[in-house]
């Protein structure tokens, strides 16, 4: 079973960085951040998008796991 976990990362991601996560849908988010998010498999592959995040040299501000029915129109600005 998947879940929705949302990613908040520090400053805007440039394009070479959008195109590193093609099964996530990425939006500006508060405070001049943005906000990565979708299907996340299990812990391990939560373990891994973070090493990604991490490897891109992304600050993660915050994570958490979204309700199953929230849609990218429901991220808050």
């Amino acid at each position: 079973m998947h879940m929705r976990y949302e990613f908040l990362v520090a400053g805007r991601v440039s394009d070479t960085v959008r195109a590193a996560f093609p099964e996530f849908e990425i939006a500006d988010g508060p405070a001049g951040g943005t906000s990565i998010f979708g299907p996340v498999r299990d812990k391990a592959a939560l373990r891994g998008m973070l090493a990604r995040l991490d490897s891109l040299g992304l600050t993660v501000v915050e994570m958490r796991k979204l309700p199953d029915s929230q849609s990218a129109t429901d991220v808050p600005d």
